[in-house]
């Protein structure tokens, strides 16, 4: 039996998963994303499964090639996003530490406004 045609299926099954996932990376909807990982993974999967049964001859390969190379470019701009995303969010962490720790120093010094005399307020 042929399998070649379930294959070719399959992965433009994954095509328009990891499509997905890139056009979700790009709109920053990153529950959305993660949400529909698992339907890529089990897609990965399934090629996985049907390429291991049947290994496609060299004439499907060729065909399957562009294929691959757009699963591989979309794979590549969501890791992209996703690094942009993870730095951002590393930022808002660090200013979110820096503000803290300025709150904690104020709160520490009793809500006092601490303002440098002059050397003429000593002599009056």
């Amino acid at each position: 039996m042929n399998h070649a045609p379930h294959l070719y299926i399959a992965w433009q099954q994954l095509v328009e998963k990891s499509k997905t996932m890139r056009q979700l990376a790009t709109e920053g909807l990153w529950e959305e994303l993660i949400a529909s990982e698992m339907e890529y993974v089990r897609a990965v999967h399934q090629v996985a499964e049907l390429t291991q049964q049947n290994p496609p001859a060299s004439a499907i390969q060729d065909q399957l090639k562009p294929l691959l190379r757009a699963v591989l470019d979309n794979e590549a701009e969501v890791k992209r996003r996703l690094q942009l995303r993870m730095d951002e969010l590393a930022r808002l962490v660090g200013q979110s530490s820096v503000q803290k720790s300025v709150l904690t120093v104020y709160g520490k010094q009793g809500g006092h406004v601490l303002a440098p005399q002059s050397s003429n307020d000593s002599n009056h």
